[in-house]
């Protein structure tokens, strides 16, 4: 038991010494733990001390930056002030100095009107007293006239206004001869100048265009490949030649010239189509009548489109701009025509380019020249068509097609028919004679030839019942075509002396002239 006593006791005081023991470490852990805290505390207190004063001396620098710029900018302010208060004292000085000079120059212009004042009444006195003395003088003098008006009268027998009426035509007799010599003068002289400045002109004209003249022939020759081919053109009974003459209005030569036939017609248009109709029946070996009339109607149309693009190429070739489309068609159809053997269209041309470089010398529109130096002879194209001269239908057709005044009147004067109110007119009418008068240019055999077998053909197409008519074997032959529906054939015979009496009657021409009535009526049906 005392054992067990002293286990006890042993124990009891183990465990109080390590309750004690426990007790001491963690008093001594919470005295560490304590120092440990408290030292971050005073060291916390030491950065944050630190810290304040970092701030507190920051903050100081940039206020004594602040207060640095803040002297720099009042300092430049303050600069800038003065600046501008010297610059604006310096410009009221100066505004001072110049209303003080306008104040002296006020001040010595008042006195210089004062002066001038003076000087100006001075003088109104000494004119009002001039203007007494003159009156005075006046009186005199016409009291002195009135006196040797008296004499002169009682000595010469004459009142004032007789002596003053023969003064007066005695004077205007010796002043006329002196105007009129002065006038002569100078008109001569003015001719002379004239002449020269024109002269020089036209040469420069001219030098500048300088076209090759080529006359227009009224035959042509289609090469055949052999001379068989001349029997099958002739025909059974000569039906195709009948054929070929009938549709088209030429005259086909068939001689002895080998391996050729030659056409011959006074109108270009019907020698061309008759050409070219002959070259494609060759070519295609069908000669044949219906055949002949299919080709002659192709090849008008094939005409009529190359004359609208021979229109068209001749406008933009001279530069005149828009033109109406019938006026293109017509100046194309010139290329078919021509005038004492020059081709209408080629002298257009030529007309156009001199009356432009003449207005370009002198100073008028170019542009107007050169389209009325164009359009000056356009009647050409349909005065075979229409009544009238080709100066008349020109400018029924120009005003129809609304073209400029100017241009009407270059047509209407450039043959003298009536006289031209502007520059251009005249240039152009000068043009159309340089044109003419070129060596070479013009046959006036050729044209009053063709002239003929024109009013041959309008004979015979004025008798009611003529379909078409056509001057052939150079005029020593016409042929009517009728109309079968109103000309029978008692009534062709009497056709034909009809026209014969009236070519005897109107025309006066070398020879005879055969007169041919063609009356041919034809069926046609179509096999389906």
């Amino acid at each position: 038991m005392q054992s067990v006593g002293l286990l006890l006791i042993s124990t009891a005081v183990e465990v109080l010494i390590y309750v004690v023991s426990s007790i001491l470490l963690l008093g001594i852990g919470f005295l560490l733990g304590l120092f440990f805290v408290r030292k971050k505390f005073m060291q916390a207190g030491k950065d944050a001390a630190r810290l304040i004063e970092e701030a507190t001396r920051k903050a100081e620098d940039n206020r004594k930056e602040v207060l640095l710029e803040v002297k720099k900018e009042t300092y430049q302010l303050k600069q800038e002030t003065e600046r501008e208060i010297k610059e604006r004292k310096k410009a009221v000085e100066a505004l001072e100095l110049k209303v003080e000079q306008r104040e002296e120059r006020l001040d010595s212009l008042t006195k210089s009107l004062e002066k001038r004042s003076e000087a100006l009444s001075l003088k109104e006195r000494k004119t009002e007293e001039k203007e007494a003395e003159i009156v005075k003088r006046s009186s005199k003098v016409e009291e002195l006239i009135s006196e040797q008006e008296k004499k002169l009268i009682e000595v010469s027998g004459l009142s004032v206004d007789e002596a003053k009426k023969q003064i007066l035509e005695r004077v205007e007799e010796n002043i006329a001869y002196e105007i009129a010599g002065l006038i002569k003068d100078a008109e001569e002289k003015a001719k002379i100048e004239i002449k020269k400045k024109s002269q020089s002109l036209l040469a420069n004209a001219i030098q500048q265009y300088a076209n090759d003249v080529v006359n227009e022939k009224t035959v042509s020759t289609v090469n055949l490949p052999n001379d068989e081919m001349k029997g099958r053109i002739i025909g059974r009974e000569g039906r195709n030649i009948r054929a070929i003459e009938a549709s088209t209005g030429v005259d086909l030569i068939i001689d002895d010239t080998p391996e050729a036939v030659v056409i011959s017609s006074f109108d270009p248009v019907r020698r061309e189509v008759a050409k070219r109709t002959l070259e494609a029946l060759i070519a295609d070996g069908r000669i044949q009548p219906p055949r002949i009339e299919e080709l002659v109607v192709k090849f008008n149309k094939e005409l009529e489109n190359e004359m609208k693009e021979a229109g068209e190429k001749a406008i933009f070739d001279i530069g005149i701009g828009k033109v109406h489309p019938e006026l293109t068609k017509l100046v194309g159809r010139l290329k078919f025509r021509t005038s004492y053997g020059q081709n209408a269209l080629t002298h257009s041309l030529e007309v156009a380019y001199l009356a432009g470089k003449l207005a370009v010398e002198i100073g008028e529109n170019e542009h107007l020249a050169r389209r009325a130096g164009l359009f000056h002879d356009i009647g050409k194209a349909v005065d075979h068509e229409m009544e009238g001269s080709h100066v008349d239908i020109g400018i029924e057709l120009a005003r129809r097609y609304r073209e400029n005044n100017t241009v009407i009147d270059a047509i209407a004067s450039h043959h003298g028919d009536k006289e031209a109110t502007t520059v251009i007119a005249l240039l152009v009418a000068a043009a159309d004679t340089l044109s003419a008068a070129r060596p070479g240019a013009r046959s006036e055999s050729l044209e009053n030839y063709i002239k003929r077998l024109n009013q041959l053909e309008e004979i015979c197409n004025e008798f009611k019942g003529v379909d078409k008519s056509y001057a052939l074997q150079a005029g020593r032959e016409i042929r009517i075509l009728v109309k079968p529906e109103m000309i029978n054939d008692v009534e062709a015979y009497k056709l034909a002396r009809d026209i014969r009496l009236k070519i005897e009657s109107n025309l006066s021409y070398p020879g005879t002239i055969k007169v041919t009535v063609i009356r041919e009526t034809r069926a046609h049906e179509v096999a389906k």
